[in-house]
């Protein structure tokens, strides 16, 4: 069995097409029809999330305790587990997956599995802040990026490895650290890359949506500064580049 955990927290405008995305690629051919379930954390919700997750046939597990997005993957992990999983595939509840997405993560035969992203919405963001996230954003495969959004790993590494910590943040570079510590074996792929959105209204402090943001200001600064002066400040969204997450 395949799992797939989406933690989310008021996110009831864009579950729904994660969803039937997610759904689309449980019907991949290649996963000689293996049951798929999705696994949705409820992060402090106050809307309608818990009953569009429902209606697309998703499991859910409240999560009330403070940890944030941390708690809520391991919270759906648990659950996923529980319910005999083998995989454990990740993404977040504004992103969508390509219908490739399962059978490639599997297909890899690795221990993990870190994907890209690819943003669809870049909403007010300058055509700088596009172009520098690009440059930033290794193409190729043995990238070094992490990115919840796009993730993957056996049930049986992310037991030996401690699973999700209760972070607010970078809980999925926190478990891809321990899975190299337990030399699991990872495969990073450039492909299939998941889309996601590149809105300003962040749901976990310390995200995608910061990282964005922190590159915006980084740019906007080294137009005050003379060119010696640009490489440290260019430093700073370089040194998030490996650690970000989705």
């Amino acid at each position: 069995m395949i799992a797939v955990l989406i933690p989310a927290h008021d996110e009831a405008a864009t579950i729904g097409r994660c969803l039937a995305s997610v759904r689309v690629a449980a019907a991949h051919p290649a996963l000689l029809d293996e049951p798929v379930i999705v696994v949705v954390a409820l992060d402090r919700c106050s809307d309608s999330t818990g009953t569009i997750a429902l209606e697309h046939g998703a499991r859910v597990v409240v999560v009330d305790a403070p940890g944030g997005v941390g708690a809520a993957r391991a919270a759906a992990a648990r659950v996923a587990i529980s319910l005999g999983a083998r995989w454990l595939a990740m993404t977040d509840a504004d992103s969508w997956v390509p219908p490739d997405w399962l059978a490639a993560q599997l297909g890899h035969c690795a221990d993990a599995f870190c994907g890209l992203v690819e943003v669809i919405d870049w909403e007010d963001y300058a055509a700088p802040v596009r172009e520098a996230f690009g440059q930033r954003q290794h193409s190729g495969d043995d990238h070094p990026h992490v990115h919840g959004a796009n993730l993957g790993v056996s049930t049986e590494l992310y037991l030996r490895s401690g699973g999700f910590l209760p972070l607010r943040c970078s809980e999925d570079v926190a478990l891809v650290q321990a899975l190299v510590q337990v030399q699991a074996s990872i495969a990073r792929k450039a492909r299939p890359a998941v889309r996601t959105s590149a809105r300003r209204q962040a749901r976990a402090s310390g995200g995608f949506s910061h990282y964005l943001q922190s590159l915006e200001e980084s740019l906007s600064v080294e137009r005050l500064l003379p060119p010696h002066a640009a490489v440290k400040v260019n430093a700073d969204p370089a040194s998030q580049d490996d650690a970000f997450a989705a």
